[in-house]
């Protein structure tokens, strides 16, 4: 392995290139180039591809180019289309160099090791921590930065009104309409270039604004604008931006002035990250307002976190800032518990940033920064489950309100929760994070309110979203990935499930592009699916969908594990249980006499669902359904099984759900001598499958359903 180049060499040579003349019109270029999606009609999931090239420039490149340009007062003469074309070669050679650079020192001491015949070396330290850090995924998206922007700073509005001139929402309906005019002027110039034929000699108008123009287009008052505009101008020389990792003063005063009285603004995280941050540093400056800003931070997370946890279980099931009350003193707190069947969700949230010192490698601050954000919040998190296991604590919410938990916990779920952005996140948590487990509380999943932001937008009901944290938590130690939105992603194509085989898994950025073209189709309402294909959308209207739908707000616990246990079904399974169901309603609709089916999972331990059909609810078809799934879980040696009873038209009537060790019985071997072995759920059953075609009726039979009507007349489609 060749040795590259020092970072220092590099980026010296950077540093020249980008005070070269015109060098802005070439950072125009690449903005376009590397933040633009081009869509026709609707936003496809193929039109994110490009932005997961390993040829495009990332947002933090882009920033430390622009950091190294503002050096030095800009150029503004418009180069010949060859010098430009050369600035931008040099440039991407450049970061490629550089990229490769702080890639080295990793690779090389794991090669060195190889030939040595040594245990390589963990990577993953110090040093080894800066290139995750700075070309680690995006965890939140823009549009989440701008809309968050007036929920987190909402109660400081007082204070930037007075000492900054605008309010929160001001701020972001500013940024929003600075993002819509560079957008629409990206188009023009697009569409002129079609016409012509002929690519525009620059790009910099696409991301040039005037005070006027933007007061006028947003419908605010030019002095707020002004203000604005005056807040997160770029002052000075940039000196202190040296090496990758320093302090970049672009990115918290994004706007560039020009010598004509505008600003340039090069991207819409620019701007947004930078409203959704900045503002806090402002307060801390003020050393009386100090203690109210850090206190509104803090509670942005938590009330965030209610909000959003609400919005998926009930508010009656969210509770915010709950004190464990022992018998002489408080001994915990929770920032937010859900306490949803039986089951627990316990966020603790944090409202911590990854230093810069952290960020350039300093292994000591990066231990230190972890456990300020992340590891005191798990600790405290596992320190209230295990009191609210044990007992003896009376648990109290922000109003004093008693709060009665279920006798029996099934499961505990713990949240870290970050309110910011935190480099390579999902990747520190999984090498640094120190965590236990028992049989109810479950590893710890690490997110930042992004993540739950999107976590709770695509998954809307209590079954979707807590089965979703069973597998993913499951996965704790398997899954390898830049962030969270890429396992979610995964998840909604295909469920998460990850055969036995394989030790770890590494999941690519784009996996996530279906789920960030969804989102963008929601929050940006641009046209498109507004839904991932995949979990969500292959089963819709079938008669596994209508049982899913059915359960999916139940808080029996039964029914909620019956629904845990359909959704780790394979598609092939799902299918066959939409057949399955189909065929015997069908034939009980025709003969109104029971028609059953079972189906057992797939590999161990050993578990099934037995499906009955009954023309009505009648204590005999209770009793029935609890024998034939006692029958059935003593035969196949199952300590859990699951009964389902559904009418006619494919509704449930009733469950049974079965939970409890298998004990030997000679009364029950007798019972069961002899019963013939379900069917897999993921197998083909053409047998089953044939049945139910013949038992589907002709156009001018009897209704299945027991109307009396021709079928015609009744339920065909």
């Amino acid at each position: 392995m060749e040795k590259p180049r020092e970072e220092s060499q590099i980026l010296e040579e950077l540093a020249t290139l980008a005070i070269e003349p015109g060098y802005v019109h070439a950072i125009a270029y690449m903005c376009n180039r590397d933040n633009s999606i081009y869509f026709r009609d609707i936003l496809k999931p193929a039109d994110m591809e490009p932005l997961f090239s390993r040829d495009r420039l990332i947002r933090t490149e882009l920033t430390t180019l622009i950091g190294l340009m503002v050096k030095q007062p800009l150029d503004f003469s418009i180069p010949t289309p060859d010098v430009v074309r050369s600035y931008i070669v040099r440039t991407d050679t450049l970061m490629r160099e550089l990229h490769d650079a702080m890639s080295f020192p990793m690779f090389a001491a794991m090669l060195d090791a190889g030939n040595a015949g040594a245990e390589p070396p963990n990577p993953w330290h110090g040093p080894g921590m800066r290139e995750p850090i700075f070309y680690g995924s995006e965890s939140a998206y823009a549009f989440q930065y701008r809309d968050f922007v007036p929920q987190k700073y909402g109660s400081d509005d007082d204070w930037l009104r007075t000492n900054r001139g605008f309010t929160s929402g001001q701020a972001r309906t500013i940024a929003m309409t600075m993002c819509e005019l560079m957008d629409e002027r990206g188009t023009e110039f697009i569409n002129r270039a079609r016409r012509t034929k002929k690519e525009p000699d620059t790009w910099l108008p696409t991301f040039e604004f005037s005070i006027d123009e933007v007061a006028s287009r947003g419908a605010i008052e030019r002095e707020v604008v002004a203000a604005f505009f005056d807040a997160f101008l770029f002052g000075g020389d940039n000196s202190n931006f040296k090496e990758v990792g320093d302090f970049n003063l672009v990115a918290a005063r994004p706007l560039i002035p020009t010598d004509r009285g505008t600003v340039l603004l090069f991207s819409h995280y620019a701007i947004y990250e930078a409203v959704y941050e900045s503002p806090f540093f402002w307060m801390l400056e003020d050393k009386p307002y100090r203690p109210a800003a850090a206190k509104h931070r803090g509670d942005f997370a938590e009330q965030f976190a209610t909000q959003r946890l609400a919005a998926v279980f009930g508010p009656k099931h969210v509770h915010t800032n709950v004190n464990l009350v022992g018998s002489k003193e408080i001994e915990g707190e929770v920032d937010v518990l859900v306490a949803y069947s039986n089951r627990l969700i316990i966020v603790q949230a944090k409202a911590k940033k990854l230093t810069l010192e952290a960020r350039k490698g300093n292994d000591n601050q990066l231990k230190k920064d972890f456990a300020a954000a992340i590891q005191d919040s798990y600790d405290q998190a596992w320190s209230c489950a295990n009191k609210l296991l044990a007992g003896g604590v009376q648990l109290q919410d922000a109003q004093g309100n008693e709060i009665e938990l279920p006798g029996r916990i099934k499961e505990v779920f713990l949240v870290s929760l970050v309110s910011e952005h935190y480099p390579a996140l999902a990747f520190q948590a999984n090498l640094s994070l120190k965590y236990q487990t028992t049989e109810v509380i479950r590893p710890p999943l690490v997110m930042d309110v992004f993540l739950l932001d999107t976590l709770t937008e695509m998954l809307t009901s209590p079954l979707r979203l807590m089965s979703y944290l069973q597998l993913r938590v499951a996965l704790a130690d398997k899954l390898m990935t830049g962030h969270e939105l890429t396992v979610l992603g995964f998840h909604l194509k295909q469920n998460l499930w990850v055969d036995e085989e394989y030790a770890t898994v590494i999941l690519e950025d784009s996996i996530a592009q279906d789920l960030d073209t969804a989102m963008l189709v929601r929050r940006d309402r641009l046209p498109g699916n507004p839904t991932p294909e995949g979990i969500l959308t292959k089963m819709k209207g079938t008669c596994y969908e209508q049982l899913i739908t059915e359960i999916e707000t139940s808080e029996n616990p039964g029914v909620l594990e019956l629904g845990f246990h359909l959704l780790t079904m394979n598609e092939k399974a799902c299918n066959n249980v939409h057949l399955l169901l189909e065929g015997i309603a069908q034939r009980t609709g025709r003969d109104r006499k029971l028609h059953d089916v079972t189906l057992l999972a797939a590999g161990a331990p050993p578990c099934g669902i037995t499906f009955h059909c009954n023309a009505e609810i009648t204590d005999d078809a209770i009793a029935t359904l609890k024998f034939h799934c006692a029958k059935r879980k003593y035969h196949q040696r199952a300590d859990k099984w699951f009964g389902i009873s559904i009418n006619p038209h494919g509704q449930v009537q009733f469950g049974v759900t079965m939970d409890s060790n298998w004990v030997q019985s000679d009364d029950m071997d007798r019972i069961t001598e002899g019963m013939s072995p379900g069917v897999e759920a993921s197998k083909a059953l053409p047998q089953f499958l044939r049945k139910a075609k013949e038992a589907k009726p002709g156009r001018n039979d009897p209704c299945h359903c027991g109307s009396g009507r021709k079928y015609k007349k009744c339920c065909m489609p």
